[in-house]
């Protein structure tokens, strides 16, 4: 079954180096469902905003998924394959792959910790009467 969240052909093309340049498991059987399927999955349950423990059964079992997503966090897989694709995307804009120049903008604004007309209410002095 197919999802509106699962990967077209193209940009696995494109994601498949940058997310598998490491087998994320040395140990056990290979993967029976593939590993785009798992990135489906993954996929599938960050856009879904649901819990792993709750993933479709078409994915397989959610343990498999959890556990190959969480290595992959663990390595900096998502880190590089983003660098990947934003270094491509950049590349084709006609942009050089790595951005050399930065620019922050830091503004600050003087609030209270209260808020509120409480910022306007004059500090009183103790033992001091109002003037009210």
């Amino acid at each position: 079954m197919s999802y509106p969240s699962d990967f077209a052909d193209k940009q696995w093309a494109v994601l498949e180096p940058a997310l598998w340049t490491q087998r994320t498991s040395r140990r056990g059987r290979p993967v029976a469902m593939g590993l785009r399927r798992v990135t489906d999955a993954i996929l599938y349950v960050v856009k879904a905003g649901c819990p792993c423990r709750q993933l479709r059964r078409e994915f397989g079992a959610w343990e498999t998924v959890y556990s190959h997503y969480r290595r992959m966090r663990e390595r900096g897989t998502w880190e590089r394959a983003l660098k990947a694709l934003r270094e491509q995307a950049r590349t084709r804009a006609g942009r050089h792959p790595r951005p050399t120049v930065a620019i922050i903008d830091s503004r600050s604004v003087k609030t209270t910790g209260k808020g509120g007309s409480a910022a306007m209410t004059r500090a009183r002095k103790p033992g001091v009467a109002s003037d009210t």
